[in-house]
């Protein structure tokens, strides 16, 4: 369908028009486009492209050693590079047998959590401008800001962080992190409070966002999806709970759902989700001060490390869903391949069933609310 489109883009097919949005529209963030065949405001069928941001990722990977792949991994979901650094550590270390200091896997946990909050802030900030409420966008940004100097502090880099090392962390938490933490959390739950009493119960926000885009709890299992997308369909499903890694079974935290699937859902699952990491990384600190300064940081592994011949599959539970990480050895201080399976594919690919019969406006709500990130959809 997609040539067919492409050829008919800005004419009329009958009582139809195909009509282009993005990649250069705002909402598509300079990186997605969406040939859409329109009734009027009416979509009758969307064909989305991707590619636009394609850096040949995974072939990146057969030429860099190991370690030195670390830091392209930032640049897959540039919002929580932190997640991603993880997941793929995860996957070396699991090919290669090593385990990790139970300290270290305490700071990872940390950071993610707090990278999962910062996600979590782009989405509903954004959702929130692209359906004309400007103002939270300013009241989460602030934190969002804040989250950004606690990465910058802690390792030097607020964006892309190239976080952890293959065997564990490269630095303890600075003596006062606690303390900064402390001073943080209240304006960070006030700022979620204050978005929460301008759009929840808006009569705007909730006709624009209440039924619109509904996704049945199956047809999210048959396209893949996982994350938020599908716990607002109404499936409980949260590698951290499921499948836990790190010290996640030791931890209390709820797991928000939905009942619609709906843009309103996916809202409110990532509010909600935002509160409970906020609690996860209040419980992580309290293990985390049973450590020792002199407790290791760091598994013992060779200065130049040789993945085996073998392959592996990891995963963790990112902001928008189920990360996994393919990792194939041959020997070498290479990988002789990686495959990513980023969340945003398996979302988007279901991209016109989602938006089908929906108004034009609409659109640009669901992406919004489906937080499509271009770096890692595409790779």
């Amino acid at each position: 369908m997609s040539r067919q489109l492409d050829a008919q883009a800005g004419h009329g097919t009958g009582d139809f028009v195909t009509i282009n949005i993005g990649p250069s529209h705002p909402a598509m963030h300079g990186t997605l486009r969406v040939v859409a065949l329109t009734d009027g405001e009416t979509i009758v069928e969307a064909d989305p492209e991707i590619g636009y941001l394609h850096r040949g990722v995974e072939k990146l990977a057969e030429n860099l050693t190991y370690h030195q792949f670390i830091p392209i991994t930032d640049r897959l979901n540039y919002c929580s590079a932190i997640t991603n650094n993880v997941a793929y550590e995860m996957a070396v270390e699991k090919l290669m047998g090593i385990e990790i200091p139970d300290k270290a896997k305490v700071i990872r946990s940390i950071m993610m959590e707090l990278a999962r909050i910062s996600d979590h802030i782009v989405c509903v900030g954004i959702l929130g401008v692209d359906l004309g409420a400007f103002t939270p966008f300013f009241y989460l940004f602030i934190q969002r800001e804040e989250l950004y100097e606690i990465f910058e502090w802690y390792n030097g880099a607020r964006l892309t962080n190239t976080f952890g090392r293959i065997g564990g962390v490269e630095a303890d938490l600075p003596e006062d992190f606690e303390e900064r933490w402390r001073r943080l959390v209240p304006n960070l739950r006030k700022a979620i409070d204050e978005t929460d009493k301008l759009l929840t119960h808006n009569r705007i926000w909730m006709d624009r966002t209440i039924g619109v885009t509904a996704f049945s709890a199956e047809d999210a299992l048959n396209w893949g999806f996982t994350g938020p997308c599908l716990r607002a369909c109404g499936v409980k499903r949260d590698l951290r709970k499921d499948e836990p890694y790190y010290l996640y079974d030791q931890l209390s935290f709820e797991v928000p759902v939905g009942k619609h699937g709906d843009v309103f859902d996916r809202y409110m699952v990532r509010m909600i989700e935002m509160e409970e990491s906020i609690k996860l990384v209040d419980q992580l600190l309290k293990i985390y001060k049973e450590f020792g300064p002199d407790d290791p940081l760091m598994a013992k592994v060779p200065k130049v490390l040789k993945g085996p011949e073998g392959e592996v599959y990891a995963a963790i539970e990112s902001p928008n869903g189920e990360l996994g990480f393919y990792v194939k050895g041959d020997g070498s201080d290479k990988p002789y391949r990686v495959k990513i399976r980023p969340p945003c594919y398996m979302v988007y690919q279901a991209f016109p069933e989602l938006v089908k019969g929906e108004m034009v406006a609409d659109l640009i709500a669901c992406l919004s609310s489906l937080n499509i990130i271009a770096g890692e959809l595409d790779r």
